[in-house]
């Protein structure tokens, strides 16, 4: 009997996020309890090879993975585990208790990986196939957000092809949403990769442009003048909230520069908010998270109207950053649950969601 729990740590990825995915990784690998995990690294590259070995989150930053050894989970739960290529053959290379994707962006947080690791019969930290899917894809969240109530700034939802064969009746169904200021984003990214705040017609046609880069799927936004408001949820069937932070961003919105490479951004923990304000965005965040099936973990991001004091649903994160200067794990040590502890209770949960789902049975 092995001691150890043995946990894959998933980064990388395909996506326009595979760089945020190291920075996310690195955090994850210091703060997780040698004591407690054998833990194995695999880096997923950007042409979707997943690799292992020494140092490889270095390999990963260096662009240097020649030297890593090639391996892969079989979709097939009568071969559990890591396999290894041993020339045109595979070979079992480890057993495998969790897997923890620190994956951002497509094929990493869509429900695709989610969808695999299902197949594949394995725990896994985060929501499932559907909420990982639903809480990618901005304009079905927001569909489902419109269902149960939740407030959301106006939007319109588009598609690359409807931008190259009708640009002009794309900008006139955009001016319709609202004013200006309008945010172009891809309805399928975080990390505000490809998101432009579009003050004319000019910046939303670049915007446009932009944002059809990274996804055939695109969502045109209300701007509202609001303060940036984030609750990170935790939990599987009982979910709690964690104390409101706020984001004061460097940048004129949350960009992923004011994300990730100025300093100057600001996270206000807590946020200054009333006690009555304070309850009610942590009921939202929680009706957001089960709202779409959301598991293990999620950051609820949301907009608070200067004017009116109401709050507006943005997004939800289901696999949310994980550096060290990420507003998820921070808000949890503000309410009182370190770093490393949140690692913990997160694979617990991997492995409770994994037990409930053993509950099911698939045959008559």
């Amino acid at each position: 009997m092995r001691d150890k729990r043995r946990v894959v740590v998933l980064f990388g990825g395909r996506s326009g996020e595979h760089e945020v995915s190291l920075m996310s990784a690195r955090s994850v690998l210091d703060a997780l309890k040698a004591d407690r995990y054998e833990i194995i690294p695999v880096g997923i590259t950007k042409e979707g090879r997943w690799l292992t070995g020494p140092d490889v989150l270095e390999a990963f930053r260096e662009g240097e993975t020649d030297h890593l050894t090639p391996v892969t989970l079989l979709p097939d739960p009568s071969r559990p585990g890591l396999w290894v290529w041993k020339g045109e053959a595979l070979k079992p290379y480890a057993p495998v208790d969790v897997v923890f994707p620190v994956l951002h962006g497509t094929f990493g947080e869509d429900g695709t990986l989610q969808g695999l690791l299902e197949l594949a019969d394995v725990a896994y930290v985060g929501a499932g196939v559907v909420g990982s899917a639903v809480g990618m894809d901005k304009g079905i969240f927001k569909d489902v957000m419109r269902a149960h109530g939740i407030p959301t700034p106006a939007y319109v939802v588009l598609t690359r092809r409807e931008v190259d064969a009708d640009l002009d009746g794309v900008v006139a169904r955009c001016e319709a949403v609202a004013p200006y200021p309008l945010f172009v984003k891809p309805a399928n990214l975080g990390s505000s990769v490809g998101i432009t705040k579009a003050h004319d017609r000019a910046e939303l046609l670049a915007g446009l442009q932009l944002a059809a880069r990274y996804d055939r799927r695109l969502i045109v936004e209300q701007g509202l003048d609001a303060r940036e408001i984030e609750v990170s949820v935790l939990g599987n069937e009982t979910p709690r909230a964690s104390v409101p932070g706020e984001i004061v961003p460097a940048d004129e919105f949350y960009s992923y520069e004011a994300k990730y490479e100025d300093p100057s951004s600001a996270l206000v923990i807590p946020a200054a908010l009333s006690a009555s304000q304070m309850q009610r965005v942590q009921a939202l965040a929680l009706q957001v998270y089960q709202a779409v099936d959301a598991a293990g973990m999620a950051r609820v991001d949301f907009l608070l109207e200067r004017d009116s004091g109401r709050f507006y649903i943005n997004e939800i994160n289901t696999l949310p950053g994980f550096t060290h200067i990420s507003m998820y794990p921070k808000l949890w040590e503000a309410s009182g649950l370190p770093y490393s502890d949140l690692l913990d209770r997160l694979l617990e949960l991997a492995l409770e969601r994994k037990a409930e789902r053993e509950r099911t049975h698939w045959e008559r």
